[in-house]
């Protein structure tokens, strides 16, 4: 069983101070794999600190200096891939697929920002003014666990391409992880203090980290609760955030899409990372007349998608991250039966054949109505909701209608009708028919998916602020 007692502060190595222990679980199996000791606020204290010291040289360091970081960064992670895939396994349990992706390509945020540094203008010439793009102040990020490497690369891409330092707590039940990343960015060479890791719990250190005098920008991932408390304590000091929340995307299939296509893909949008995704298309709205036709054709392709361990390069499905996690989703399947939903597929309890693990059984309902809480609330776990639509606008009245803002997603032939469709829909992303990630545009929701934009040109521009010199 591993121990993980240190936070990496001002470019090394440093005990956490604070007493209180959480233990760490493999969630294929439930068995406790290690123990993190959590930093209390003198350790955050240290870390800002040491992240206050560092920021003067960040803040004169030149561009190809910060791109030169970056590109160190980005050849650490890679060579660290099969380690983090391995940790990523243990401690979160993820589908091979998607460990391949996260895990492997983790450092690729570091050439996308590098990417960015080689035309970003950081002086402009706006009429009779100067206009000079200048670090925010020392930041603060906060990641979830649904993909921990990701998150911490890309909050710390941004803030090398800024030139600031960052203090970041990862969710301490990825502590596993996070360790195994940290032996990679160590060896990236950057300035003491640049970047700064603590372990802790949201309630005592993440309180400690965003409530900090020395914090001037916030950048957080994670549920909308706590983001609304992140920013209620930002506005106190008027420190600038980004929060990037939680999602109830909608897919709407148009009547003249392909259904066998159409069916694959919105059970790969609905699943993806298992279930427990912001971005995850988890309403499928359907025409009425076609809903019975998509239906079968989802049934059949869940057959593609069996549940199972990391071990298993078969699965395309994991283990929810945790017994929590687990039971969260076990009360909304119950639910949606309670609030007359059909139950399609899938159900309670663990999939045929998983007596152990904190496996769920795909599920999808039908005869869902858009004001079931099933509907309404994230669920974060493989559970999708069939809402039947009578046409164009009634589906873009659907999808609208949420307290969230994401993702959202179209199936069609149709480019014109599509694209049109698209900007009628209140969503910070619109996927056309499963188009790929495109890493420098701008990510971020409307309403209660957050505030703000992370990736490209954009991300980089909320780590700064703009200085106007009259003459």
């Amino acid at each position: 069983m591993q121990m993980i007692s240190e936070n990496y502060i001002d470019g090394r190595f440093q005990p956490v101070s604070g007493d209180e222990q959480a233990p760490l679980f493999n969630p294929a199996t439930e068995e406790q794999i290690g123990i993190v000791r959590l930093s209390n606020a003198a350790d955050v204290d240290t870390a800002v600190a040491a992240a206050k010291r560092a920021f003067p040289v960040m803040a004169h360091s030149t561009v190809p200096e910060r791109i030169a970081m970056l590109r160190r960064l980005a050849d650490v992670v890679a060579a660290h891939g099969d380690a983090m895939a391995s940790a990523m396994g243990q401690e979160y349990g993820a589908p091979t697929y998607f460990i391949d992706y996260s895990a492997r390509r983790a450092g690729s945020v570091f050439l996308d920002m590098a990417n960015v540094l080689e035309s970003y203008a950081w002086q402009r010439r706006i009429g009779a003014a100067e206009v000079e793009m200048r670090p925010i102040g020392v930041a603060a990020a906060i990641t979830p666990w649904n993909s921990n490497f990701g998150f911490i690369c890309a909050k710390l891409a941004t803030a090398i391409a800024a030139g600031t330092s960052i203090v970041i707590k990862p969710s301490e039940m990825s502590a596993l992880q996070t360790h195994v990343l940290l032996q990679a960015l160590d060896r990236a060479d950057l300035p003491a203090g640049a970047l700064n890791i603590v372990n802790g719990s949201g309630a005592v250190a993440g309180a400690a980290l965003t409530t900090h005098r020395d914090i001037a920008k916030i950048s957080f991932t994670g549920s909308t609760g706590t983001g609304r408390a992140i920013l209620h304590a930002a506005a106190e000091r008027m420190a600038r955030v980004t929060l990037e929340l939680g999602g109830k995307g909608a897919q709407i299939i148009l009547d003249d899409a392909d259904l066998d296509a159409a069916a694959a893909q919105a059970l790969t949008s609905g699943f993806i990372n298992s279930g427990q995704a912001c971005i995850a298309g988890t309403r499928i709205l359907v025409p009425a007349r076609l809903k019975g036709a998509l239906q079968d054709r989802l049934i059949a392709a869940l057959a593609h998608w069996p549940v199972g361990p990391a071990s298993d390069p078969a699965s395309r499905i994991g283990p929810m991250v945790s017994q929590r996690q687990w039971d969260r989703v076990q009360s909304y399947i119950r639910l949606g039966q309670a609030e007359g939903a059909t139950l399609l597929a899938g159900g309670e309890g663990r999939p045929m054949g998983l007596d152990r693990g904190w496996f769920v059984r795909p599920t999808l309902f039908t005869d869902v109505d858009n004001d079931m809480r099933i509907a309404r609330e994230e669920i974060f776990g493989p559970v999708l909701s069939i809402i039947a639509y009578q046409d164009d606008a009634h589906a873009i009245r659907i999808a609208n209608d949420s307290d969230y803002g994401l993702q959202n997603y179209l199936l069609g032939t149709d480019p014109d009708r599509l694209k049109r469709v698209a900007r009628q829909l209140d969503s910070g992303r619109v996927v056309i028919n499963g188009a790929a990630h495109e890493p420098l545009a701008p990510f971020g929701g409307v309403k209660q998916s957050g505030i703000g934009r992370e990736f490209g040109s954009f991300g980089l521009d909320a780590f700064l602020e703009p200085r106007t010199v009259l003459a």
